[in-house]
Protein backbone atom coordinates (compact mmCIF):
# COMPACT_ATOMS: atom_id res chain seq x y z
CA UNK A 1 0.00 0.00 0.00
CA UNK A 2 1.11 3.74 -0.32
CA UNK A 3 1.36 6.53 1.71
CA UNK A 4 -1.58 7.85 -0.06
CA UNK A 5 -3.73 4.87 0.54
CA UNK A 6 -5.66 3.63 -2.90
CA UNK A 7 -8.40 1.17 -3.70
CA UNK A 8 -11.30 0.95 -5.33
CA UNK A 9 -14.56 3.60 -5.21
CA UNK A 10 -13.16 6.37 -3.13
CA UNK A 11 -15.10 9.19 -1.10
CA UNK A 12 -18.27 6.33 -1.24
CA UNK A 13 -20.89 6.08 1.82
CA UNK A 14 -19.52 4.45 4.13
CA UNK A 15 -19.86 0.54 3.59
CA UNK A 16 -19.63 -2.30 6.42
CA UNK A 17 -17.95 -4.49 3.09
CA UNK A 18 -15.69 -7.48 4.74
CA UNK A 19 -12.17 -7.14 4.18
CA UNK A 20 -10.45 -10.20 2.61
CA UNK A 21 -9.01 -11.23 6.39
CA UNK A 22 -12.33 -10.16 7.78
CA UNK A 23 -11.21 -8.45 10.97
CA UNK A 24 -12.70 -5.14 12.40
CA UNK A 25 -11.40 -2.42 14.36
CA UNK A 26 -12.85 0.17 15.99
CA UNK A 27 -11.98 3.02 13.90
CA UNK A 28 -10.61 6.46 15.32
CA UNK A 29 -12.23 8.75 12.42
CA UNK A 30 -15.58 7.26 12.58
CA UNK A 31 -15.81 6.14 15.88
CA UNK A 32 -17.82 2.26 15.31
CA UNK A 33 -16.80 -0.96 14.58
CA UNK A 34 -15.98 -1.34 10.73
CA UNK A 35 -13.59 -4.21 8.53
CA UNK A 36 -10.00 -2.96 9.25
CA UNK A 37 -6.98 -2.64 6.23
CA UNK A 38 -5.59 -6.75 5.44
CA UNK A 39 -2.25 -5.56 6.37
CA UNK A 40 -0.25 -2.53 7.84
CA UNK A 41 0.09 -0.06 4.83
CA UNK A 42 3.76 0.11 5.74
CA UNK A 43 6.63 -0.90 8.35
CA UNK A 44 6.97 1.57 11.20
CA UNK A 45 4.95 2.27 14.28
CA UNK A 46 2.62 4.53 12.38
CA UNK A 47 1.37 1.89 9.93
CA UNK A 48 0.89 -0.52 13.24
CA UNK A 49 -1.01 2.59 14.89
CA UNK A 50 -2.79 2.74 11.66
CA UNK A 51 -3.54 -0.97 10.92
CA UNK A 52 -4.75 -1.47 14.70
CA UNK A 53 -6.93 1.82 14.46
CA UNK A 54 -7.94 2.74 11.46
CA UNK A 55 -11.03 1.02 9.04
CA UNK A 56 -10.47 0.23 5.31
CA UNK A 57 -12.90 2.82 4.32
CA UNK A 58 -11.19 5.72 6.56
CA UNK A 59 -7.72 4.48 4.67
CA UNK A 60 -9.59 5.45 1.26
CA UNK A 61 -11.00 8.62 2.39
CA UNK A 62 -7.28 9.76 2.92
CA UNK A 63 -6.05 8.67 -0.13
CA UNK A 64 -8.02 11.64 -1.45
CA UNK A 65 -7.26 13.66 1.27
CA UNK A 66 -3.44 12.57 0.22
CA UNK A 67 -4.00 13.71 -3.01
CA UNK A 68 -4.87 17.47 -1.73
CA UNK A 69 -2.12 17.97 0.23
CA UNK A 70 0.36 16.48 -2.12
CA UNK A 71 -1.29 19.18 -4.92
CA UNK A 72 -1.55 21.76 -2.64
CA UNK A 73 1.71 21.66 -1.50
CA UNK A 74 3.58 20.20 -4.64
CA UNK A 75 5.03 17.63 -2.41
CA UNK A 76 6.68 14.73 -4.76
CA UNK A 77 6.25 11.34 -2.75
CA UNK A 78 9.62 9.92 -3.54
CA UNK A 79 11.38 13.30 -1.92
CA UNK A 80 12.24 12.13 1.43
CA UNK A 81 11.48 15.79 3.44
CA UNK A 82 8.41 15.67 1.37
CA UNK A 83 7.45 12.36 2.99
CA UNK A 84 8.08 13.41 6.28
CA UNK A 85 5.36 16.29 5.78
CA UNK A 86 2.88 13.70 4.54
CA UNK A 87 3.85 11.45 7.39
CA UNK A 88 2.50 14.54 9.16
CA UNK A 89 -0.87 14.76 7.61
CA UNK A 90 -1.39 11.57 7.66
CA UNK A 91 -0.63 11.47 11.53
CA UNK A 92 -3.02 14.51 11.85
CA UNK A 93 -5.73 13.24 9.83
CA UNK A 94 -6.09 10.08 12.30
CA UNK A 95 -5.12 10.90 15.93
CA UNK A 96 -5.02 14.99 16.01
CA UNK A 97 -8.07 15.57 19.18
CA UNK A 98 -10.09 16.54 16.27
CA UNK A 99 -9.64 13.85 13.63
CA UNK A 100 -12.80 11.96 14.26
CA UNK A 101 -15.95 12.94 12.55
CA UNK A 102 -18.97 14.66 14.02
CA UNK A 103 -21.47 11.93 15.19
CA UNK A 104 -23.98 11.10 12.28
CA UNK A 105 -20.89 12.10 9.10
CA UNK A 106 -21.64 10.12 5.82
CA UNK A 107 -19.08 10.59 3.22
CA UNK A 108 -19.65 12.77 0.26
CA UNK A 109 -20.36 10.24 -2.41
CA UNK A 110 -18.33 9.69 -4.85
CA UNK A 111 -18.72 11.57 -8.30
CA UNK A 112 -18.19 8.80 -10.71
Amino acid sequence: MSCCGGGSQIGGPPQDEQNASGRKVFCVKFQREMPGLDEPPFDSPLGQRIYENVSAEAWKLWGEYCKMVLNEYRLNPANRADQEVILKYMEEYFFAETAAFPPGYVAPKSKS
